[in-house]
């Protein structure tokens, strides 16, 4: 029925937007009907395309979209620019327009796939910054018929790296985790990838020192990626020993038998949440980075043949498991409200393929004992990000979805950092990686406060074990947490 049809103007006047305009009118069934294009040079306004007018871009869009009574707007113009594009998104958004995209078309002569292709934004288009370029040829050599063991294998950030690194065509990739169900899942996905790469599958808690000893005698990985750890601020402040267990002395054990069993490469992935630590988690973190630099720069003169580790450092994940985007999603679709820690809070956001590459360029360009930090983009304001994804899922904000504000968590910080005070940042070839030049301690000092944090989490109150992470990391300042009177 024609009715139904979505009124839509195609947004560019060039070959691309004819041939989505020609893709739409043979869809079946129809989506849209329709009604112009613009031509953003406002150049061929008396000419027709398709017998459908070329409108006059005298005013900015919507109040144009009113104008003609159209309710959808499908971006073909391949020249905007991101701001221009955002620009446009935005304020066909605020007017509850729908907006369209069409991402890589790689045949503009096949109708199906232009029209397969045209989708409605989602808020991951809203924050795509410029793609992330790579030394591949430097990555490819790191891992190239290599032996790669990746820890926390089966969660969003390891599992996206065991994706990443089977392009590089190692020899074998060990996948560990201690979950079983997800594990079992990731194997499922690789296996049917069908590379001519070995997959094993081992469950393994990295608390467990023997059980990991015996993988890497097993094995003999060369590089090792570890992205195991326990992640959730509010969690981890009512269990301050189990991030000590996991996040502590998961990462010791695996770096010294890294030492031990001469791995090549050792990559931590860590979390801006470490920069001023303000919460339990974020200090664990910082303790781990401490521990695995100063091992570097123990051994540091030994002898060319040492392990080089390396430290990746950034911010939050788009589409992580727990992260909002997912939350406020499930939020929308229950009917809302949705829930926002405060009206203030700020965050900066990657998508989990764009982390993942940058943690791989890093951990080949790194020649050990470095602290690496990403170039996150502009911080978003988390409130303004839900309000889009209301928007984006044709709802009013505050009128359909509500936005509820429920204060802040344990250990949750307004703005994340991702350099310490105290840190000056180093640029490197990578204009989205930088390093952070921190103060690094002495290893075996550091080692006999980190073994007695040890002992001190098996035995004691969650108070003596905090107290004992702040005489490690004097920044840790903890906020809006039951911590607090350990600062005074």
């Amino acid at each position: 029925d024609k009715k139904d049809l979505t009124r839509a103007i195609i947004y560019g006047s060039d070959a691309n937007a004819i041939a989505v305009a020609n893709a739409l009118k043979s869809e079946i069934p129809g989506r849209f009907k329709l009604i112009g294009f613009i031509d953003k040079n406002n150049q061929n306004t008396t000419k027709r395309i398709l017998d459908l007018p070329i409108l006059n871009l005298n005013r900015k869009v919507p109040v144009l979209m009113r104008f003609v009574k159209a309710e959808a707007l499908i971006i073909a113009d391949k020249s905007l620019n991101k701001e221009d594009r955002s620009t446009i998104v935005d304020e066909c958004l605020e007017f509850n327009l729908k907006v369209y995209t069409i991402p890589l078309v790689t045949d503009w002569d096949d109708q199906k796939e232009i029209s397969k292709n045209i989708k409605s934004f989602e808020i991951h288009d809203l924050l795509e910054r410029k793609p992330i370029v790579l030394d591949t040829k430097s990555i490819s050599n790191q891992l190239h018929e290599k032996t790669v063991l990746i820890t926390g294998a089966a969660g969003s950030i390891g599992s996206e790296i065991v994706r990443q690194v089977l392009e590089f065509n190692p020899k074998k990739i060990i996948m560990l985790d201690q979950a079983e169900t997800p594990l079992h899942s990731l194997s499922l996905e690789i296996l049917s990838k069908d590379k001519d790469v070995a997959i094993r599958n081992v469950i393994a808690d990295i608390r467990n020192y023997d059980s990991l000893e015996k993988v890497f005698n097993t094995f003999q990985p060369q590089v090792v990626y570890h992205a195991a750890a326990y992640k959730h601020v509010p969690l981890m402040e009512e269990n301050p020993s189990q991030a000590i267990f996991t996040n502590v002395m998961g990462t010791k054990n695996l770096a010294d038998l890294s030492k031990k069993f001469n791995v090549e490469h050792f990559v931590m992935i860590s979390t801006d949440k470490a920069v001023n630590p303000s919460s339990v988690m974020g200090a664990s973190k910082r303790i781990a980075e401490m521990y695995v630099q100063s091992l570097h720069f123990m051994n540091a003169n030994r002898s060319s043949k040492q392990t080089k580790f390396i430290t990746t450092r950034f911010g939050n994940v788009l589409g992580s498991n727990g992260s909002v985007v997912p939350l406020f999603t499930k939020q929308i679709q229950e009917g809302g409200p949705i829930t926002i820690t405060h009206p203030e809070i700020i965050r900066y956001f990657m998508t989990i393929p764009e982390a993942c590459q940058l943690v791989l360029e890093a951990g080949a360009m790194g020649n050990g004992g470095e602290i690496f930090i990403f170039d996150m983009g502009k911080p978003v304001k988390i409130i303004d990000l839900a309000k889009k994804m209301i928007r984006l899922a044709g709802f009013t904000p505050d009128k359909d979805i509500k936005i509820k504000i429920v204060g802040l968590r344990p250990g949750e910080k307004l703005y994340e950092e991702l350099l310490n005070n105290s840190a000056k940042n180093l640029p490197t070839h990578h204009e989205k990686i930088m390093i952070a030049e921190e103060i690094c301690k002495e290893f075996n000092k550091l080692t006999d406060e980190v073994e007695d944090l040890i002992i001190l989490s098996h035995l004691k109150t969650n108070d003596k074990i905090v107290s004992k992470m702040k005489k490690i990391v004097p920044e840790f300042k903890s906020m809006n947490s039951v911590f607090q009177e350990l600062d005074t």
